[in-house]
């Protein structure tokens, strides 16, 4: 294990995390009116416009919320307690596959978001420099997952798949010295995707990245409203 390894796989992620919610804390207390998504619907000229729209945003948000949910179950979920249900060969093999028909999808909506972004006029000029850029660090943490996929058709055993497992639930048992220790064997597009992926958390407080968690929950217990046309 190398002193980079440490540094990047062992303390990065607890600062990362730090930022992530101290300046999540600091935004919403602060400045609770920026934190939105900041669509840019209103600027469709007519139906087709709106209909790119709603098949980009779909595809994208259907892909990538698969994508983190299976990240979160596969990376977080101990070996002893899958394998009363799967192997950890089958395991990687129900990655790689539903991880890239969903990783696919949400690829090419995210391609169509940014073809739109750049190229409408009216929505670049709406843009700010982080609306731009998240997009981009998007697309190379997809394009990095992706590669993995590949990568992982080289050893079909699931022995990295255990190795990133191990990091990720020492990170959160917090082993920063077992976590790096974990992540150290494997190939560099793995280590690579794991930065980007720690570094969306950092920028994660500063982008519109903050609507993801801004789900209308309160909505549910709302009081009833009572709605008559007018006679």
């Amino acid at each position: 294990m190398s002193k980079v390894d440490l540094l990047l796989f062992g303390v990065f992620p607890y600062i990362a995390l730090a930022i992530c919610l101290i300046g999540s804390w600091a935004r919403f207390d602060l400045s609770q009116y920026s934190w939105k998504s900041g669509s840019s619907q209103v600027f469709n000229r007519n139906a087709a416009e709106q209909r790119y729209m709603r098949i980009a945003s779909n595809l994208f948000h259907i892909g990538i919320l698969f994508v983190l949910a299976g990240h979160f179950v596969g990376l977080l979920t101990p070996e002893p307690i899958y394998h009363y249900v799967i192997s950890t060969a089958n395991k990687q093999l129900l990655a790689m596959v539903s991880g890239g028909f969903f990783g696919i999808l949400c690829l090419i909506g995210l391609l169509m978001l940014i073809k739109r972004r750049w190229t409408d006029d009216r929505v670049r000029a709406s843009s700010s420099t982080s609306d731009m850029m998240v997009l981009l660090v998007l697309l190379a943490q997809l394009v990095l997952g992706l590669m993995t996929i590949v990568a992982s058709t080289q050893h079909m055993d699931g022995s990295v798949m255990v190795m990133l497992g191990n990091w990720a639930q020492s990170v959160v048992t917090l082993q920063p010295v077992a976590a790096a220790a974990a992540i150290t064997p494997v190939g560099l597009v793995y280590k690579l995707h794991v930065f980007l992926g720690l570094t969306l958390f950092v920028l994660f407080p500063f982008t519109r990245l903050v609507h993801i968690v801004s789900a209308p929950v309160w909505y549910l217990g709302r009081r009833y409203q009572i709605v008559r046309q007018k006679g």
